[in-house]
């Protein structure tokens, strides 16, 4: 079986550069030269299903715009292609949570995943009214997933815990034969607690293959019939030197002030996943210390929260990579490249065929070994 492929909708704006994403913070003219409005984020859902993805990532936080209405609306622009709806967890009631996904996937056909987000930076979630210290956060969310998944499933609910009480919960006439995915991301150790009692699929973000091989074997061992998505950028071109020249021209467009900024305020967030992708580059815009494994480039998180990697090279090379992370266990990713409306069709006519390709002969070759094929 080959990976399931997603995208990402760049709901605050898109451009040939990366740049801030979730936060409120200034962006760079350079990053958001096509403004996200719905003319042009319904070309990029219809790119990304005309190249064939299986879903489009909407991220949450106070710099996007608000992903149930935004995806409520692209679901009239599009035929087939999914949405991955992230939101917050804690900031509504999971009974009225349940309630929009249950109506979204009724009226969309059952185009929905979910991707529960915990939050990471406390300055912006005291700004959403939440008080609550890291590991209260993430218990808060097992809460929320267990009721959500309940209720999802038709089930009634009560339930009696420490941060929500719910008495009598579900839905009428709940579409069940559209089953929603859970999506779920965090690196310490309270939130891997959560993945392996409540998600369908554990999100990473693209670190080396030996760290990625390692978090996707501690985690299976403790739930084997989860699932892993990796979150990463491509900058995927006919030659490496022309890919390496793309990133070097990105590089270049990094204003000095905006990385330090951006890093400063990485440094006060409490997120475990936050801090390893910063790990990668430390915070330094030196070209040598950037790639930080064969074709895995850190340059992006520079000034861009979240997701901070890409992978950087020819076609061929850029499957080759994805399908290493593939032989260790990763199931779906999550992908994204700049602009996203052109790249959407790069990644899914260059990229994806080579990568489905080595996936299926790999198969071939060895059926009863293919990490995939569980």
């Amino acid at each position: 079986m080959a990976p399931l492929l997603h995208w990402f909708l760049p709901t605050g704006g898109d451009g040939r550069d990366p740049g801030g994403v979730t936060a409120v913070q200034k962006r760079t003219a350079a990053a958001t030269r096509r403004p996200a409005d719905i003319g042009y984020l319904a070309q990029v859902a219809r790119a990304a299903e005309h190249a064939g993805f299986a879903s489009l990532l909407t991220p949450v936080g106070l710099g996007c715009a608000d992903p149930w209405i935004l995806t409520s609306a692209l679901a009239q622009h599009t035929e087939r292609i999914g949405f991955l709806v992230a939101f917050r967890a804690g900031f509504a009631s999971p009974t009225l949570l349940a309630q929009q996904a249950d109506s979204f996937r009724r009226f969309a056909g059952g185009r929905l995943r979910l991707n529960i987000v915990t939050g990471g930076d406390p300055a912006e979630q005291r700004a959403y009214g939440d008080q609550l210290d890291h590991d209260d956060r993430y218990a808060r969310t097992d809460e929320i997933m267990a009721v959500l998944r309940d209720l999802l499933d038709g089930k009634r609910v009560d339930h009696d815990g420490r941060h929500l009480k719910i008495e009598n919960a579900r839905l009428t006439d709940p579409a069940t034969r559209y089953p929603v995915p859970l999506y779920f991301g965090g690196a310490s150790p309270a939130a891997q607690d959560v993945a392996v009692r409540r998600a369908d699929v554990q999100l990473l973000w693209g670190e080396p293959p030996a760290g990625i091989a390692a978090r996707v074997e501690q985690l299976r061992v403790r739930n084997p019939a989860l699932r892993f998505g990796l979150r990463l950028h491509i900058i995927s071109r006919d030659s490496a030197d022309e890919a390496w020249r793309e990133a070097d021209r990105m590089l270049k467009g990094l204003a000095p002030e905006t990385v330090r900024a951006t890093q400063e305020r990485f440094a006060r967030m409490d997120s475990t996943g936050q801090a390893r992708m910063t790990a990668l580059h430390a915070g330094s815009a030196d070209p040598g210390r950037l790639t930080v494994s064969p074709n895995l480039w850190a340059g992006i998180g520079l000034v861009r929260e979240g997701a901070g990697t890409a992978l950087v090279g020819s076609h061929d090379e850029v499957a080759a990579r994805l399908d290493e992370y593939r032989r260790l266990g990763v199931d779906e990713f999550v992908l994204s490249g700049y602009p996203h409306l052109e790249e959407a069709f790069r990644v899914g006519e260059e990229v994806a065929p080579r990568l489905r390709a080595l996936a299926t002969a790999d198969a071939d070759a060895d059926p009863d070994n293919n990490p995939v094929a569980r």
